[in-house]
């Protein structure tokens, strides 16, 4: 085993547009920075680094060709293994969590698990509800529960989803939020001449919206609300997926790669929306706030505990006409008071806040202290990408 500390990262949610990514490699970098006596392996079924270890894996059905699934656990186990970490996190809860486990006992070093996805909610949504989906959503707590009890450390995202897995029966379970690049992120990226040509009346009202276009992400509430809150409202979609939002002054722009030029839509924006009701954490939504982007979003899961009356508004409901409410009230409001609040609540999401607790945990399991004191913000900006899907 190498004298320096050696975390490997197994994942099979790596795409450029992927939250999953963006956590690993602002990692990656956070190491580098403070602790550059660390290794750090990355491993996924699709490395875009020649330094990144290949898993192999079968395209996962449904992800459009997103995401490879591993299959094989012990030759995936014996992969990792090979790497000779003194620690693996892994970041799904699928046969390579499994091949995670399996590489952590054959070298008796601590394995740590990150619960990004509600199994419960994605399987009582994949069968639409009723008695099917109830049973599912039961089944998928009890697979959670069978996986998760051999980790010697589980993350949860945000403090709704620790309670989740908590009371589902998963021990050793810890919140560990995840952060936002707040020089790269920032209401300075504000740009007139960017708005300017989108060719909006001089009066618009631009509300934003910018992630996976996917039916849990309940666009059409937000099309809803822009349509009954008439002309003057204008809804801007950035990002893909299966259901791209259509309708009356609603435009849509592709993903966006580039982490400065979402900045600067977020920033030109004049509220961040966001209906959906299941999301873990929300890491659009805090890089709607790092840019002084006031934001309203549904007061549910890890939504609601980045947004409340300070910097926004949470909407307790899923109706068109809650959310047109809401609008309308903070479009109201002196944007100043909104994003100066949005911008603190931000800050205290910067990386180099939320990672230190975290290699203090990595320091606790593998039995010894690492100590940091981080002298500046450090830059991610070319660690990620910035779409979470």
């Amino acid at each position: 085993m190498a004298d320096a500390p050696h975390l490997l990262d197994a994942t099979m949610f790596w795409n450029p547009s992927g939250g999953v990514r963006r956590y690993v490699l602002a990692k990656r970098q956070f190491a580098q920075a403070y602790h550059p006596h660390w290794r750090h392996t990355i491993a996924n079924p699709t490395p875009d680094a020649a330094d990144q270890l290949r898993v192999p894996g079968w395209p996962l059905p449904g992800s459009g060709g997103s995401y490879r699934l591993p299959w094989q656990r012990a030759a995936t186990a014996r992969l990792l293994a090979a790497a000779r970490p003194n620690l693996v996190e892994a970041a799904d809860p699928y046969r390579l969590g499994w091949a995670a486990l399996d590489a952590a006992a054959q070298l008796s070093v601590p394995a740590v698990a990150f619960c990004h996805s509600n199994l419960d909610q994605l399987a009582r949504s994949a069968l639409g509800g009723g008695r099917a989906g109830a049973l599912a959503a039961r089944a998928a707590r009890r697979y959670a529960v069978h996986l998760y009890r051999h980790f010697d450390l589980v993350l949860a995202p945000s403090e709704a989803m620790a309670t989740h897995l908590r009371g589902w029966g998963v021990p050793r379970v810890q919140r560990q939020p995840l952060g936002v690049d707040c020089k790269v992120f920032h209401p300075d990226r504000a740009d007139p001449a960017w708005r300017s040509a989108l060719g909006l009346p001089a009066d618009a009202r631009l509300l934003v919206f910018a992630g996976r276009f996917a039916p849990e992400k309940n666009l059409s509430v937000l099309v809803d609300a822009v349509r009954q809150l008439g002309p003057r409202y204008w809804l801007l979609a950035i990002g893909a997926g299966p259901q791209p939002p259509r309708g009356e002054r609603v435009i849509c722009h592709p993903l966006q790669l580039d982490a400065v030029q979402l900045a600067t839509a977020l920033a030109s924006s004049d509220v961040f929306v966001h209906a959906g009701a299941q999301e873990t954490f929300g890491l659009s939504v805090l890089e709607a706030l790092a840019c002084g982007t006031p934001v309203i979003a549904r007061a549910a899961e890890g939504l609601a505990e980045l947004v409340d009356a300070p910097v926004g508004l949470g909407v307790g409901s899923g109706r068109t006409d809650a959310f047109a409410e809401a609008i309308t009230a903070v479009c109201e409001q002196p944007r100043a008071a909104l994003s100066a609040a949005a911008r603190a609540r931000a800050a205290g999401y910067a990386w180099d806040q939320v990672l230190p607790p975290l290699w203090q945990q990595y320091g606790r399991l593998m039995g010894h202290n690492e100590a940091l004191s981080p002298a500046a913000p450090i830059d991610l900006s070319q660690a990620q990408a910035v779409i979470r899907p």
